[in-house]
């Protein structure tokens, strides 16, 4: 059997530049043309043979590979802004808190706050704080109490009333005059962004969050948020707060959580 190859001979291509800088139209290009020879071969029918059965394995490997595909499923890699694709499609792990189980209660801490011995208020049986910044922290308090029922302080602004040791003290009583937002003879102000009720396990809780500002302060006051509840003669409170300039700048995320995490055991 009989055909025709055609070979293609490329020539190198040569050009002509002079070393000093001269116009566009003084730079010689000489290109020689490209040969295209052809021949004629006689191919045996050996090789015919052998390259349709190498054609034949291409086909079906094709076919193989595509059946492949059509029967497996591939999970999507979906990620939201800013976060890394699930390329394997397994559920990722928080990692930024860890459960603590405590005497009677449960709560999310986050992972790279750290414990502290510091007892700030009566009855502290648990206390963490931000390793860069102790002004973030959560502590949980149990207190015994003859109600039978959070509900029986009052509303979540009366219950306030009730603890508001909670928001801090300050050690000058002096006369001071109307200025940055405070009025006369005062050094600290609290205000409640949201009080509200809500029912866990069958049992309610207080939920507030609070502002407060002092005139020293130079966190631009502090966000504290406290969650309360009774259960066996024994107040059980939360309170996680971080300083408003960190707030805005992520650490709302953890004193949410671990505040609206805790509960009874």
């Amino acid at each position: 059997m009989a055909s025709t190859a055609c070979f293609l001979h490329h020539h190198a291509l040569t050009s002509t530049v002079k070393s000093s800088p001269l116009p566009s139209s003084s730079v010689l290009i000489n290109i020689k043309p490209t040969q295209l020879t052809c021949r004629a071969q006689k191919q045996t029918s050996s090789a015919v043979t052998e390259e349709s059965l190498s054609v034949s394995r291409r086909l079906a490997l094709t076919v193989l590979i595509g059946a492949a595909a059509i029967g497996s499923k591939v999970a999507p890699a979906d990620a939201a802004y800013g976060e890394a694709a699930n390329v394997f499609g397994k559920p990722k792990a928080n990692t930024d808190f860890l459960p603590y189980n405590g005497d009677g209660f449960k709560i999310s801490v986050p992972a790279k706050w750290n414990p502290s011995k510091e007892k700030e208020y009566p009855g502290t049986v648990l206390r963490y704080e931000d390793n860069f910044d102790s002004n973030s922290n959560l502590n949980v308090m149990i207190t015994p109490t003859d109600k039978k029922s959070i509900t029986e302080y009052g509303s979540p602004e009366e219950f306030l009333t009730k603890v508001d040791y909670l928001l801090g003290k300050t050690a000058y009583f002096g006369k001071t005059a109307s200025e940055g937002g405070f009025d006369a003879n005062s050094v600290a102000t609290a205000n409640i962004l949201e009080a509200t009720t809500k029912e866990v396990g069958g049992k309610p809780y207080y939920f507030i969050s609070v502002l407060t500002r002092t005139a020293d302060g130079d966190e631009g006051g502090k966000h504290q948020l406290i969650t309360a509840t009774v259960d066996g003669g024994k107040l059980y409170i939360c309170k996680a707060q971080a300083g408003d300039k960190r707030w805005f700048k992520g650490a709302s995320k953890f004193v949410e959580q671990a505040a609206n995490s805790f509960s009874l055991a």
